[in-house]
């Protein structure tokens, strides 16, 4: 059985939306965030203190990007994966890698300097910056999805999972209001997604269960 330790609309969203578009078994395991605080003897599961981090087996891992191409290839074959084959193969790695280093990065900034840090150490200005920042780079999505409903293929792939955990966590700290016209149609559409619902469904029923309260959100 997959377990996947997972905090409320964190970027452990990803793999977890991607178990639940592959229709694979797991075991949800909720944590305060973050847990590396709040839950300090999940350090001796990952002493990282991050999340995701998820174990397949003997397979301990704790990148969410890589865990949803994990899963992809270990689990397949399925539609989400774009094979070396494809000429769509060099796209899809790269947002698969965008998602996270280019787009996630800089949210994070804004999340810790708007709400994580104590009142007296947030700084409006760092957060102001690294917001645009991470506006500046959405434009790669805005100009992906000028023509297409997702972002390569010509269907719905891994990489709009990945991508789309960045638009989530954008509209829960206040940056939404910001999309262009394409990405904000493009969240739309990922949004209702049934995989996409059930993913959140299943992150709330978790956390009820297991008394983890969400997070305070934007």
């Amino acid at each position: 059985m997959i377990t996947l330790y997972h905090c409320d609309a964190a970027r452990s969203f990803r793999p977890l939306w991607m178990l639940e578009e592959m229709g694979l078994a797991y075991e949800l395991k909720m944590l305060p965030f973050p847990p590396r605080v709040f839950a300090k003897e999940y350090l001796a599961l990952n002493p990282l203190g991050t999340i995701p981090f998820m174990v397949d087996g003997e397979t301990k891992m704790t990148e969410s990007s890589g865990i949803c191409h994990y899963l992809g290839v270990k689990y397949g074959p399925t539609p989400l994966m774009v094979g070396p084959e494809d000429p769509a193969y060099g796209a899809f790695l790269n947002w698969m890698y965008f998602s996270d280093a280019t787009l996630t990065f800089p949210q994070t900034l804004v999340l810790r300097y708007t709400q994580l840090e104590p009142e007296e150490r947030r700084n409006p200005q760092v957060a102001t910056d690294y917001a645009k920042w991470f506006l500046g780079r959405l434009r790669a999505v805005e100009a992906a999805t000028a023509n297409a409903e997702t972002l390569c293929a010509g269907r719905f792939t891994a990489a709009d999972i990945v991508i789309g955990y960045a638009l989530r966590l954008a509209s829960n700290i206040g940056l939404a209001k910001d999309f262009g016209p394409n990405v904000a149609a493009y969240w739309a559409r990922l949004q209702q997604r049934d995989g996409f619902k059930r993913a959140v469904a299943a992150e709330q029923k978790a956390g009820a269960e297991q008394n983890v309260a969400a997070r305070v959100r934007a």
